[in-house]
């Protein structure tokens, strides 16, 4: 097993959890802070806007099950990557598309599959993502844990993130965990 981690932030992290949870390959998923400047911030600090962090999922994964690019693709899969600071109803920079590198190599392959995606076109406005390296996370509150699981008939839950579920479990079928 060649364990690896890495921190993505693609609009609410609810919605990023439920879909890498899912993953054959990711053995852990935890939403929380990265990219700010105020240490352990509350949800409700990150949620002003003003702490720089963005909400995000640290995930550990096995890479000879499934690989950072993988990851990366399902990613640009469930967000729109054009969107700056903002993921359809939830505005501000904590919702902002990022990719926190944990290694030089995840730094290259976030970068490369970027330009992959802009050479394809599959979006009008060009991919904001921003890449940069990881410093320090912070798990969210524990009622953030496991969220969509925990309240399937949450309005939110229902709305917005059972269908980026459905639509991801439909693309990816052959990677979902049993």
């Amino acid at each position: 097993m060649s364990i690896e981690v890495t921190t993505l932030g693609g609009g609410c992290f609810w919605c990023l959890e439920a879909v890498y949870d899912q993953l054959k390959g990711v053995t852990d998923v935890v939403s929380g802070y990265a990219g700010g400047h105020v240490p352990s911030p509350t949800y409700k600090q990150v949620c002003t806007g003003t702490t720089g962090h963005a909400e995000v999922v640290q995930i550990t994964f096995d890479n000879e099950i499934i690989s950072f690019a993988d990851l990366l693709d399902v990613f640009f899969t469930i967000h729109d990557p054009t969107t700056l600071n903002r993921q359809g109803n939830d505005i501000g920079t904590q919702y902002r598309s990022a990719i926190f590198y944990h290694s030089d190599e995840q730094k290259r392959i976030a970068e490369e599959k970027i330009r992959q995606l802009e050479a394809q076109k599959l979006w009008n406005d060009p991919i904001v993502t921003q890449i940069e390296p990881i410093d320090t996370f912070y798990p969210a509150e524990d009622y953030h844990q496991e969220y969509f699981a925990n309240n399937p008939d949450a309005g939110y839950c229902r709305v917005v993130i059972a269908p980026k579920v459905a639509k991801f479990r439909q693309k990816y079928m052959e990677r979902l965990k049993a």
